[in-house]
């Protein structure tokens, strides 16, 4: 088992994240601790948050007050409600928010079943509970909860090895084939992705692009691809190294085969309407592009925006890494086209979207709820290394959690932009 610790600062976002997957039916409240149960049992995301307020109200003068955990058996591991409940609960207990108000979600959307709970570390009197040491402590109780419930195990040499295959290529470090290679080799065994577009949409998060090659040879047409190493900003930073060098899974042909295997796919994954929803959200409650793509981020997915010279959005991507899937953003509705971004971002033109199939409608109120500042996951194991953050990404990393992860690589990119 592994567990993750987020800190952040907006209880609100925690909570929208959770709360949705409920009510779109991909989750379920398993316990509320110190908070009130309602009459009808349903629950809404400004109900919890008002729970949380005393406590938030009567802070002195911590930044990062909210704490969202999760806790991710591995995908083989069968845990019941019962002894996730226990666990929870344990967990809480032994990390010192056992008489803090925390509420208990499971996540179903996945295969990887898993829990999720939002709390806050400071007390009624606006203190904050010490958190000196919290993830030696946290991996000292997933070990005991390994022993106590016959859980595979997870040790911190899968962790470093799981995080080593897809590290980001750094070009300063040199051996750049090697690098190139850790990364071209297994994402397509992970993740769907329909076009050439949407594979270097994917590839950037890792500092990479492919490029096609096209020639004779004999007189017949030769398709090639070649990958090269790109820096912050996007430009090369390397020699082009030919894709027979990495396997055939990074090659032109085998690509070709799981394009149109992921098209297959992803016509019918259900995915599809949560993230265009998930996507229209961030629309409806932010300002900017930077306020968006945070946001979305926090929801465990990346945008990609590629501009022309001039500034021009000629096309937006969605990677979500729950899912594992890319889409353009067209893809998801004709109102999440390039154009409708480039004539929001670049010309002031906020689109306004018709919500009526939108399924947090009826619980979830998102007036006058706080759109800036929202949680903001650091994953605890890795709080030192921002670049390790995101790479967590195989199936192998037992129970990884890839919404936290994800928020490591963006802001890295987010303070170089801003310098």
């Amino acid at each position: 088992m592994i567990a993750k610790i987020g800190k952040g600062s907006n209880m609100y976002g925690a909570i929208l994240y959770n709360q949705q997957k409920v009510d779109r039916e991909n989750g379920a409240v398993l316990l509320l601790n110190k908070i009130p149960d309602t009459m009808d049992g349903r629950y809404s995301v400004a109900y919890f948050n008002k729970c949380f307020e005393p406590y938030l109200s009567a802070n002195i003068k911590t930044e990062k007050t909210v704490r969202h955990i999760s806790l991710n058996p591995d995908p083989k591991d069968e845990v019941s409600d019962e002894q996730f409940t226990e666990m929870a609960q344990e967990y809480m207990e032994r990390m010192g928010y056992g008489n803090q108000p925390y509420i208990v979600f499971k996540h179903t959307d996945i295969d990887r079943m898993h829990i999720h709970i939002v709390s806050t570390c400071l007390g009624i009197d606006g203190k904050k509970i010490p958190d000196d040491y919290d993830h030696p402590r946290s991996m000292a109780i997933c070990r005991d909860f390994e022993t106590k419930y016959n859980l595979h195990k997870a040790t911190e040499q899968e962790q470093k090895q799981a995080n080593k295959v897809f590290k980001p290529v750094d070009y300063h470090k040199g051996d750049i084939k090697s690098q190139i290679a850790s990364v071209v080799r297994h994402l397509p065994k992970y993740y769907s992705f329909p076009t050439m577009g949407s594979y270097n949409a994917l590839l950037s998060l890792f500092n990479i692009t492919a490029e096609e090659v096209k020639g004779e040879r004999n007189g017949q047409p030769v398709n090639g691809l070649v990958y090269v190493a790109v820096d912050e900003n996007g430009n090369k930073a390397s020699n082009p190294f030919k894709a027979s060098l990495f396997g055939k899974d990074a090659g032109v042909a085998q690509l070709q085969k799981h394009f149109e295997q992921s098209k297959e796919k992803m016509k019918t994954n259900p995915v599809r309407s949560v993230l265009k929803n998930t996507v229209e959200l961030a629309m409806h409650t932010t300002s900017n592009e930077i306020e968006f793509r945070k946001q979305l981020t926090e929801h465990g997915i990346n945008t990609i925006v590629r501009r022309n010279d001039n500034g021009r959005i000629y096309g937006v991507t969605f990677i979500d890494h729950e899912s594992r899937s890319v889409w353009n953003g067209s893809q998801l509705d004709r109102n999440l086209s390039a154009n409708v971004f480039n004539d929001w971002w670049n010309n002031g033109n906020k689109p306004e979207l018709k919500t009526q199939d939108n399924p947090l409608s009826k619980t979830n109120t998102i007036d006058n709820q706080p759109t800036k500042d929202l949680f903001e996951f650091i994953p605890q194991e890795h709080s030192q290394n921002f670049d390790i953050g995101l790479f967590s990404l195989l199936p192998d990393a037992q129970g990884v959690d890839y919404k936290e992860e994800t928020f490591a690589k963006r802001m890295k990119k987010k303070k170089r932009r801003l310098q």
